[in-house]
């Protein structure tokens, strides 16, 4: 995992500096540096947003006493999605507005809860639940 996440943190930013610079070359610099700056005011805005009524619904979920899984996970998903477009990329966008739409959020969701029921069912993480006194 470790490994993967050093590979990671050299390939990312050497595509997103192919891709400025490729996409400066055919728009200009400044209106790659504008569209860079925009990306990331809007992508903060968004995340914002969407996360404030991602949390109102959570507070919704347990005053009714239910488990806010999907809201969490819904969180989970605008917080990446919100870093990601701040960063400053074009790709690392692309991968923001995917986890910010609810459409396409939706799908990463049904993802991370395969995931989780694997890991679960591997006994790589453990329920340890409410402890009778």
């Amino acid at each position: 995992m470790f490994r993967i996440l050093i590979l990671l943190m050299i390939l990312v930013p050497a595509l997103e500096i192919w891709g400025l610079v490729s996409i400066g070359k055919v728009i200009g610099s400044w209106s790659t540096v504008l569209a860079v700056i925009t990306t990331g005011i809007v992508g903060g805005w968004l995340a914002r947003w969407q996360g404030l009524q991602t949390l109102n619904l959570a507070r919704v979920q347990l005053n009714n006493g239910e488990l806010p899984g999907d809201a969490i996970l819904d969180g989970v998903c605008i917080l990446s999605g919100g870093l990601l477009l701040l960063t400053p990329g074009f790709f690392t966008d692309a991968a923001g507005l995917f986890l910010l739409i609810p459409y396409t959020r939706g799908i990463v969701k049904l993802f991370l809860k395969r995931w989780f029921t694997k890991w679960i069912g591997s006994g790589k993480i453990v329920w340890v639940g409410r402890r009778e006194r």
